[in-house]
């Protein structure tokens, strides 16, 4: 997934079918579905990551001890 800031093809049909005024609880709802969908969308990803890596709970907490950031010029 990428950003751009030109309105993308899913704004574009969000815009397309969303062209009419929603209540509050309405708009909620629909970021609620939003956030649902690419939260288990990135969940799916890294089930799929961990399991090609073949991670375990070691491994991260092996991860989370390293220092991967580099040296402040």
């Amino acid at each position: 997934m990428k950003t751009t800031s030109k309105i993308t093809n899913l704004q574009q049909e969000l815009l397309k079918i969303f062209s009419f005024e929603l209540s509050e609880k309405q708009l909620l709802d629909v970021k609620d579905i939003l956030s649902a969908y690419f939260s288990n969308a990135a969940t799916n990803e890294m089930d799929k990551l961990w399991n090609e890596k073949k991670w375990s709970d070691k491994s991260m907490k092996k991860l989370a001890k390293e220092h991967l950031r580099t040296k402040y010029k």
